[in-house]
């Protein structure tokens, strides 16, 4: 393992969520920014598509009118390419281009014809988001292009690092124009094996007899997989985030990835001390307030164990289905503490519930009709959460409360960030079928917030070989989970879930200590030395290919 930062003239990294907050990639990113800005300073630089108006600004990108100057004010982009330039509101504030590539459609039959003749990438059966994806990859890779050309390091020790199928096109069309720069290609999840997964099949008992082709003809999917599976192969080093993922990409891609890169995560995020002690409170009475307001029940911030999921809206891929049927287990274990469930997940959403906020500003509370849900959704019959909460009985120990919107604090309920709220939970259950790394327990821990999740996600995995599976031990618990143990896995964690609950003030501290102590071994600080590890590899393979050529 490398351990000094590698010495780089450039580095670019390139992905859809750049300024741009979806789901987990942009945590993966913002938070190693930091660290990736101590080594690099002004020679890193991420790229981002510029979907934005002045009418809906991104909130996380500051325009800057001196960075790069004298390059935008020369520079001539083909297809009507426009960039800007600036930073990313994130701890290190790092430089941040944002691409528009709306030019880009109007000559994607001419693109996707070379990369089928170079590369083999089959875009022949693309629909949806696939045009969308490859006009922002080749439009990113033109900037890159221009900008190393520009800074005259042609010949230096550049590095392009592009996230998920998304870019891929870019890879490849920098390696077709550009080759002296050296190329990372990581998967976070491969595109084929979420479908599997998302298609309700059994991914892990049956991997070794999947061939990723032939499932992408069979789930419609071949354009997104051929991409992908071309920027897997052609780039100097291949990485992904959990050896778990490592084996489906060396089945279903048909390349073993060269550097596993685990996640790690920025502790500046957390606050400390007093701010710690008070930014709980808050939480907990603004999550109790709610509740309160919704169904009519009075909840103590005191006393309510207040338990949340959280995380892309993957129903059965993140495990929401299990956190519902785990809790109404619970429901029926004996407990005195009253118990308050929070589905935090991004959906169709519409607006806040305007009877929320006038129960929210009365002093007297009634049950609100379909008190389980904090701002309405355009699809509340397609909706797979609202369904299931609507058919179940709410029992009166538990209450579970559904937030279909991403918690940026300006949500109109809460108007707190999803850390605002997280640090006021006493137990957070993540347990995922599909799940290549896990960001959310991982941030669970880092607020000293025990937390559950399965054997099936990459940080589970690294819980069980570095810690021994035990509260105490790490604040984590790491159920196993398969392809059909369904609810043997629910009656653990609602067994789980109850020995919190249960637990002592000063057992609920140690466990809130050790969750921390864990979260610290998984500083970007440690972890950045895999992608050093990626770096290297990366020129290397760019050495060994220029020598060829010249």
């Amino acid at each position: 393992m490398v351990q000094a930062p590698v010495k780089l003239d450039l580095l670019f990294e390139t992905s859809w969520e750049v300024c741009n907050k979806i789901g987990g990639i942009y945590t993966v990113l913002s938070t190693k920014a930091k660290t990736l800005q101590g080594q690099y300073k002004g020679n890193l630089i991420f790229i981002g598509p510029d979907v934005w108006s002045e009418s809906h600004p991104s909130p996380y990108f500051t325009e800057s009118a001196t960075l790069l100057k004298s390059w935008r004010q020369s520079v001539v982009l083909p297809h009507g390419i426009k960039v800007r330039v600036g930073r990313w509101n994130v701890p290190g504030k790092p430089m941040a281009v944002l691409v528009k590539f709306d030019g880009l459609y109007s000559c994607k039959n001419e693109t996707y014809a070379k990369m089928w003749e170079l590369y083999g990438v089959d875009s022949l059966h693309a629909y949806g988001d696939y045009d969308e994806g490859c006009a922002f990859g080749v439009a990113s890779a033109i900037v890159i292009e221009s900008l190393t050309r520009y800074l005259g390091k042609e010949r230096g020790r550049v590095i392009a690092h592009f996230d998920e199928w998304t870019t891929g096109m870019g890879l490849l069309y920098l390696k077709w124009k550009m080759p002296s720069i050296a190329t990372i290609f990581t998967t976070h999840a491969t595109s084929i094996g979420r479908s599997i997964c998302g298609n309700g099949k059994p991914l892990y008992d049956y991997l070794k007899a999947y061939n990723g082709d032939q499932m992408a003809r069979e789930l419609n999917m071949e354009a997104k997989h051929s991409l992908e599976k071309a920027a897997a192969w052609q780039a100097d080093c291949f990485t992904t985030v959990s050896d778990i993922t490592a084996a489906e990409c060396e089945q279903l891609l048909e390349r073993r990835p060269d550097v596993v890169t685990p996640n790690g995560f920025e502790r500046g995020f957390v606050p400390t001390g007093v701010r710690f002690d008070a930014g709980r409170q808050d939480a907990r009475e603004v999550m109790t307030r709610v509740a309160t307001a919704l169904t009519g029940r009075k909840f103590d911030p005191k006393k309510t164990f207040i338990i949340g999921t959280g995380g892309r809206c993957e129903y059965r891929n993140k495990g929401l289905d299990l956190f519902i049927d785990s809790v109404m287990k619970l429901s029926r274990e004996d407990s005195t503490r009253q118990v308050l469930a929070y589905i935090m997940v991004p959906a169709w959403v519409k607006e806040p519930r305007q009877d929320l906020l006038d129960s929210l500003a009365r002093a007297v509370h009634k049950p609100l009709w379909n008190p389980y849900i904090t701002h309405w959704i355009n699809n509340p019959g397609d909706d797979p959460i609202e369904r299931r909460l609507n058919q179940i009985p709410q029992p009166e120990n538990v209450t579970m409360i559904y937030v279909p919107c991403y918690l940026d604090g300006r949500d109109g309920v809460f108007n707190r960030s999803y850390y605002d709220l997280l640090i006021g939970m006493d137990a957070t259950v993540f347990p995922s079928y599909y799940e290549p790394w896990g960001y959310t327990p991982l941030e669970s821990v880092a607020f000293g917030v025990p937390t559950i999740t399965t054997s099936l996600s990459g940080f589970g995995q690294w819980i069980l070989s570095s810690f021994d599976n035990d509260f105490e031990a790490c604040g984590v618990n790491v159920v196993a989970r398969g392809d059909f143990n369904y609810d043997a896995v629910a009656s653990q964690i609602a067994r789980d879930l109850r020995y919190l609950a249960q637990a002592s003030p000063e057992q609920a501290r140690a466990i809130s200590k050790a969750a921390m102590t864990t979260a610290r071994q998984a500083a970007w600080t440690s972890f950045i030395a895999y992608y050093e590890s990626a770096f290297e590899t990366a020129l290397a393979h760019r050495d060994r290919r220029m020598r060829q050529i010249q």
